[in-house]
């Protein structure tokens, strides 16, 4: 569950739905450094519909988390592209270290990727509440 009470939740069609599900595709996650550039890293991520919510797992020390630590609320954009279909999840990242949301974001990747993520020392989610969900022939 997102720590805050949404007031909007984007809807997104079946086929985007599909598309943001397909276990075969991984996306690029944009965050912003604490000097103002930006910083994008290829990442593996569940997409929950029902709650809005995109998940990324990662650690605590990786430039990802530390930009979101930086910046409370920052926006984040997430975007999935195969040729010339694309989806891209913009919202709010929360760096989350609640050993049940954690699990809960590890359950998910597992479920998609049909193996675990890594689990390594300081693992966390990255919950992203998503806002606004643009897309191109999804």
């Amino acid at each position: 569950m997102p720590m805050s009470k949404r007031m909007h939740r984007p809807e997104v069609s079946a086929s985007v739905d599909a598309f943001l599900n397909d276990h075969r595709y991984v996306a690029a996650l944009t965050t912003v450094r604490p000097d103002g550039s930006l910083h994008t890293a290829p990442v593996r991520f569940t997409w929950d519909a029902e709650s809005g919510l995109a998940r990324v797992m990662t650690v605590v020390s990786s430039r990802k988390a530390r930009n979101l630590l930086a910046a409370p609320g920052g926006r984040v954009a997430l975007c999935q592209v195969q040729g010339f279909t694309w989806v891209t999840l913009e919202g709010t990242g929360t760096v989350v270290t609640e050993p049940a949301r954690v699990a809960e974001g590890a359950r998910r990747y597992a479920e998609r990727y049909w193996s675990g993520p890594p689990n390594p020392p300081g693992r966390v989610v990255i919950e992203i509440e998503v806002d606004r969900v643009l897309s191109l022939n999804a």
